[in-house]
């Protein structure tokens, strides 16, 4: 039979079903060194191993749209280590209450962690301001390594402002030395000032556990393992990777950490909180509540 220019071509039922069960395999399995399948590899697959004389990758596109199917696309996702038990339900419960309910006069809740490795990138040619005429901001490629710092901010819950000290090193030290600075600009009427922080090592650490035993008026939750969206600093490190990062170009590593601090002044001057509602936490607690064993 002989088709009209530019019909589709037809292909027996063993073809498209051969084809479908190869594209939900990895290539790897097929004895294949690709990372994943595209139409073109498919099309090939398909002839060498007989099944068909010969198959055009859009065809192969063809049939796969109409199964939904792209092999093509990758979605990283994690295992957990951790199971979804009342003890991760707990966790979760304690830091939306903390971000939710009215706090009382003598509490602080601020949200802790550290942005590292920031390096200054100084620029071969001077950066461009954007000019009329659609010309936009420009921006040499080739730049050179000038060293890194690393931010430590935290950020508090009630007021959106910021803490924060930069360091060359990241280490249970300069942590502490956070702590102490939030420690002398909190008034004394503050008795009791929450820290939200992750699981990382020195957040935990022995000299870490020893200061927040001498300062009982801190108290430490932490994230559940793989929840570091549930901390409010991450937040606020997203807006200044955008607005402050996104192109660096300082001139030395002391010019990079002048800007952060000026950054950090700048947003305390406007700062405000973010807003979170006990529907935030709903996704991850329903996803919890769905993993664990129904009762009997």
């Amino acid at each position: 039979m002989l088709l009209a220019a530019g019909a589709p071509r037809i292909f027996p039922p063993i073809v498209t079903t051969y084809l479908i069960k190869l594209a939900c395999e990895l290539p790897d399995r097929c004895g294949r060194s690709l990372s994943t399948w595209d139409c073109g590899e498919l099309a090939r697959a398909l002839v060498r191993d007989g099944v068909t004389d010969s198959i055009s990758a859009s065809s192969v596109q063809r049939i796969l749209a109409s199964q939904k199917l792209r092999p093509w696309r990758v979605h990283h996702w994690l295992s957990p280590k951790v199971p979804r038990d009342d003890a991760f339900r707990a966790a979760v419960q304690n830091i939306c209450d903390l971000y939710t309910r009215r706090l009382e006069r003598h509490e602080r809740v601020l949200c802790l962690d550290e942005k590292t490795s920031l390096q200054p990138r100084p620029r071969t040619a001077a950066t461009r301001p954007a000019k009329p005429g659609n010309r936009p901001v420009l921006i040499e490629h080739e730049y050179t390594r000038a060293g890194a710092l690393n931010l430590l901010a935290a950020f508090d819950t009630t007021t959106g402002k910021v803490t924060a000290l930069v360091r060359h090193r990241k280490r249970q030290a300069e942590f502490i030395e956070l702590l102490e600075k939030i420690h002398r600009e909190t008034p004394k009427s503050i008795t009791t000032i929450h820290l939200v922080c992750d699981n990382a090592r020195m957040h935990r650490g022995k000299l870490v556990r020893a200061w927040i035993e001498a300062h009982p008026r801190f108290r430490m939750h932490f994230t559940p393992v793989h929840c570091s969206w549930m901390n409010q600093i991450e937040q606020w490190f997203s807006i200044l990777t955008r607005k402050r990062l996104r192109a660096p170009n300082f001139a030395n590593i002391a010019k990079l950490s002048a800007r952060l601090v000026q950054y950090v002044r700048e947003w305390n001057e406007i700062a405000k909180p973010f807003k979170w509602t006990p529907e935030s936490f709903a996704k991850v607690l329903d996803h919890q509540a769905a993993a664990l064993p129904s009762a009997a």
